[in-house]
């Protein structure tokens, strides 16, 4: 197979049709002297034939409008596209900025570079946005539902496509600066681009060089913020907090008391931490960026190209302070802080269960070599707030070369032949999060000065003080707080070569002739993981959830591809124009095996004007290196409410009995004091699986494009889609586990009682938390999953001639019929548009974790005054949504129960100021509304954060932002 795909392109008889708001534009700009027009979507280029599939363009007016720090920002609020990973994620993120068409999640797409593919920044083959030279982009090119065959996997929800300027000349330098009416949250942007053409026309040579800045928000800056709220609303934090909580039974309290506040006993008393004012509500990040191309015409039909192009990129993350969240400790009974009251009270314990003689004898034990000396389990919660807040470092150092030949081999037959090679190096540091291993040295004490084991500087630590939150020595922090971390590099490399143009001077019975694209490509993915001790260790790294040990994993594919769009009829009664297209893509994989893609459509137009246009496509997705090697560690998931916690199973024998069968301990749940998810989160263990087998995509679109002569200036598309995958790689989210386990109601009547086996819980407190001797929820990844959306994108856009110049309108909407997600054959087929919940949240799984509405529009109306101003209003607007509408309300304020809809308007003025000179100003969220309040708990810790959804909706309050551009 692989020979043979090597020899020659596969052939194909079926094509995609697209339709660009700037399509007339493209076709007119394409002349005999300029390169071909790409468009997205396809490899043709004859800008007579339209593809099927809709597309969706970002022209060169709306980037300058937005004035971006990156090109998630151009994108990331459109209608149709949910957000991915951003500067509002904080926690969880891995630093980088992601796209996630139709809500189906980030690694179901692509992000191109004038139709090239960008080196991945993750281990699951996602593009972090932030490399993107936005400085040079003319227009983004956005496909939904499906581009497989002309792409290659990964591009069943489709692509976008960043265009750069071509054959720039000149000096354009530009400067923005933007900030938040409270004074934070600081953006610049600078750029500086060189051009020119050379050796009369025959070359061109392009460099740019760029830098972004961004300060971050805290959490703790704005009102709506400064305290995390749970499901009922009232201020609720991590249960992990200061004085300290330890195991142990006193009499009428339960499984894990707290310290009282003079330091002598333990209290059944419950303090909670405020985490939510030390995270970040933007995080801050810095960036510089190269990019360079060249071209030059050696003879006649023959070019040859290059480019370079590179980004170091500086994310940093903030977290509160790190704890000891519920881990397995041996902790010695003759720990000099502890009195004789705590010490009793601790062997009382029934997962300690020392008689009081011996738990006398092993508090005087004088070390280890005592016959006396005794260490019994016990899990402990403690914020180390004298270590401050946790601090992660994110650094990216990212290039990529490009160099090829191409040109003509007749007068209408065109070639490509290309190398690429890119590497994507991230470092991560962590500082202020601890060891777990130099904090047991430090419990195990000979006195309140001494270690036993003294080795490295050990200093003992007293987690056992009264008052809060200065009883732990700077000497034993500077011994256990250790910065860690750990490498990742993914490598991508890619050859490339095309055939395109057209089967002859004119078509079958047409004019216009068949155009044809042909090719081969091979890719080859590499990535490894190399982290220090400490990070590859589970448990190790306090705070962190799950480790991240070492590892690697490669791939390769090669792939062979064609086009057609075949025209049939034009400029006949009744058909204006009829053309089918279509496309195959005959993949080998590695990993995987042989699989193919294809595409089939058509468009007509009756008269000039109206067109209707459909394609239908199979699209597949391989699993990338994640899915495939990531090593199996416990981390954690969003869980409010644990069937077994509390007296829920008391008085229930068949629900005592599944939770003693996952491990809890039988006194514990009969007594029913086992503690309830801290901080509503819960222990989840899962990795890849290397015997995933890819994902299929089914996608049909059918549209309808008005742009009629009768009405200068007038253009109408509505586009329906269809998208189902199945054999989806996917995972259970909580609920499918927890409700064939014990049932809807909680009461131990499941549907499925043999998925109770995907939970284990802590040995000692029954609890789903602890470290990793909680394995706590464990789904495999495997390819059992469904997920399907349709819908209707629409667009309206309407340019008025006026005496004074012209007045502009453009509206881009979404309806969202359907997007639904199932697990397993039989789990429950969620609905998640119009809904929000930890269920369609579920990065990497599911859907993304953002909110998909299911009504959305942007809505810009824009006044040109000739050649001297614009002055530029963008509405967007986003429909009202509900907690997901089948689980229970039990303990939800009712104001969490639903999002009303939200309103933003963005101003936006730009006046030439001078030939050379252009400024730009603009206000954004410009009527100052504040984000709609859910509480912490009701999504997933990375979307659902300070109160709201930070990437839905705008936490930061009315900004400004002022851009100045010279031109030469």
């Amino acid at each position: 197979m692989r020979a043979l795909l090597l020899g020659g392109a596969a052939t194909a008889f079926v094509a995609t049709p697209a339709f660009a708001q700037d399509s007339e534009q493209l076709a007119a700009a394409s002349t005999t002297e300029q390169p071909a027009i790409v468009v997205t979507g396809t490899r043709i280029t004859n800008p007579n034939l339209e593809q099927s599939s809709p597309i969706q363009v970002v022209g060169q007016d709306e980037i300058d409008f937005r004035q971006s720090t990156n090109a998630e920002e151009l994108i990331g609020d459109l209608p149709g596209i949910t957000p991915g990973a951003s500067n509002s994620v904080n926690n969880g993120s891995a630093g980088i900025a992601t796209l996630n068409l139709r809500g189906l999640d980030s690694r179901r797409n692509i992000v191109l570079l004038d139709g090239t593919r960008l080196v991945p920044a993750s281990l699951f083959s996602e593009t972090d946005l932030n490399t993107i030279p936005v400085a040079l982009i003319e227009r983004v090119e956005i496909v939904t539902g499906g581009a497989s065959s002309v792409y290659g996997a990964d591009a069943i929800a489709g692509v976008a496509n960043f265009v750069t300027r071509r054959d720039f000349e000149g000096l354009e330098a530009a400067l923005s600066y933007g900030i938040t009416e409270r004074g934070d949250g600081e953006r610049l942007r600078g750029d500086l681009t060189l051009g020119a053409n050379f050796d009369d026309g025959r070359g061109n040579a392009v460099l740019s060089i760029g830098y972004q800045e961004v300060d971050d928000v805290l959490m703790g800056g704005r009102t709506f913020s400064q305290v995390g709220r749970g499901r009922s609303g009232a201020a609720q934090g991590s249960g992990t907090s200061v004085p300290t909580r330890i195991s142990s039974t006193v009499p009428g309290g339960g499984g894990v008391n707290q310290l009282s506040p003079d330091g002598t006993t333990l209290v059944p008393t419950f303090n909670t931490f405020n985490f939510s004012p030390f995270n970040y509500l933007q995080t801050p990040f810095e960036r510089y960026n190269v990019y360079a191309s060249a071209n030059y015409e050696v003879t006649p039909g023959i070019e040859v190209y290059s480019r370079a192009m590179y980004n170091k990129t500086t994310v940093r993350l903030r977290l509160a302070p790190s704890g000891l969240f519920g881990d397995t400790w041996q902790f010695p009974l003759n720990n000099p802080f502890i009195n004789e009251t705590i010490r009793q009270q601790i062997c009382a314990s029934p997962v300690v269960n020392v008689d009081p003689a011996t738990c006398t004898a092993a508090g005087a034990a004088t070390g280890q070599a005592d016959p006396n000396y005794l260490e019994v389990p016990v899990t402990i919660n403690r914020r180390l707030v004298e270590q401050g807040p946790r601090n992660t470092t994110n650094t990216f150092n990212q290039f990529q070369l490009w160099a090829g030949v191409r040109g003509g081999l007749t007068d209408s037959i065109d070639y490509d032949v290309y190398a690429s090679y890119g590497e994507t190096q991230r470092n991560l540091t962590r500082q202020g999060w601890g060891l777990k291993s130099r904090v047991q040295q430090a419990l195990r004490a000979d006195d309140a000065t001494n270690c036993q084991d003294p080795s490295n500087g050990c200093f003992p630590i007293n987690l056992f003080g009264g008052g809060v939150g200065t009883n732990i020595d700077p000497r034993s922090v500077a011994f256990f707080d250790q910065p860690t971390g750990f490498a990742d590099n993914i490598s991508l490399a890619v050859v490339n070569a095309s055939l395109f143009g057209d089967l002859g001077e004119r078509g079958f019975f047409t004019d216009t002739p068949v155009g044809f694209a042909a090719g081969v490509e091979y890719r080859e993915y590499n990535a490894t993981r190399v982290a220090d001790v400490s990070e590859g260790t589970q448990d190790e790294v306090l705070g962190t959830g799950a480790p991240a040990p070492s590892f690697g994993g490669r791939y390769d594919v090669i792939e062979g591809f064609a086009e057609l769009i075949i025209p049939i009829v034009e400029d006949v009664p009744g058909f204006y124009s009829l053309q089918a297209e279509g496309g195959i893509r005959v993949s080998d994989y590695s990993n995987t095996g042989t699989s193919v893609t294809w595409k089939a459509g058509g468009s007509w137009e009756p008269f000039q004007g109206v067109r209707v246009r459909g394609i239908f496509q199979r699209s597949v997705r391989s699993p990338n290196i994640g899915e495939l090697f990531l090593p199996v560690t416990t981390g954690l998931t969003g869980l409010a409410v644990d069937p077994c916690a509390g007296t829920n199973p008391v008085g229930n024998a068949t629900l005592t009995a599944i939770c003693i069968a996952q491990g809890a301990p039988p006194a514990l749940v009969n007594a029913g004091v086992i503690s309830q998810p801290s901080a509503e989160q819960i222990n989840l263990t899962t990795g890849g699986n290397p015997n995933l087998d890819p994902e299929i995509a089914e996608s049909y679109t059918i549209g309808l494009v008005l742009t009629p002569p009768q009405v200068p200036g007038l253009s109408v598309t509505v586009d329906y889609y269809d998208i189902t995958i199945t054999d989806a790689i996917t995972q259970r989210t909580p609920d499918d586990i927890l409700n064939p386990c014990y049932g809807p109601n909680s009461d131990g009547n499941g549907s499925d009682p043999s998925v109770c086996s995907l939970v284990i819980r802590n040995p000692l407190n029954g609890s789903l938390n602890g470290g990793g001797d909680t394995p706590g929820l464990t789904p495999p990844l495997t390819n059992q999953g469904r997920l399907e959306t349709r819908g209707v994108d629409f667009r309206v856009a309407y340019s008025l001639p006026m005496s004074f110049g012209s007045l502009n309108f453009d509206l881009n909407g979404n309806w969202t019929d359907t997007l639904k997600f199932q697990a397993v054959p039989g789990g429950i087929n969620r609905e998640c548009v119009g809904q929000y919940s930890s269920n369609c949240g579920f990065p990497s799984q599911t859907l993304g974790g953002e909110i998909t509405p299911e009504w959305s529009f942007n809505l810009r109306s824009t006044v040109s005054i000739d050649d001297i101003a614009d002055i530029s209003l963008l509405w967007r607007w986003i429909d009202g949504v509900d907690y997901e509408r089948i689980l229970s309300r039990a303990g939800l304020d009712p104001q969490f129960e639903s999002i009303d809809d939200a309103s933003y308007f963005d101003l936006t003025i730009r006046s030439n100021v001078s030939e050379n000179f252009d400024l730009t100003l603009s206000v954004f969220n410009l009527l100052d509304r504040d984000p709609p309040i859910v509480g912490n708990s009701v999504g997933t810790s990375s979307q659902n954060a300070g109160n709201t959804y930070p990437s839905t909706y705008d936490t930061l309050g009315r900004r400004y932002s002022v851009t100045g551009r010279i031109r030469f």
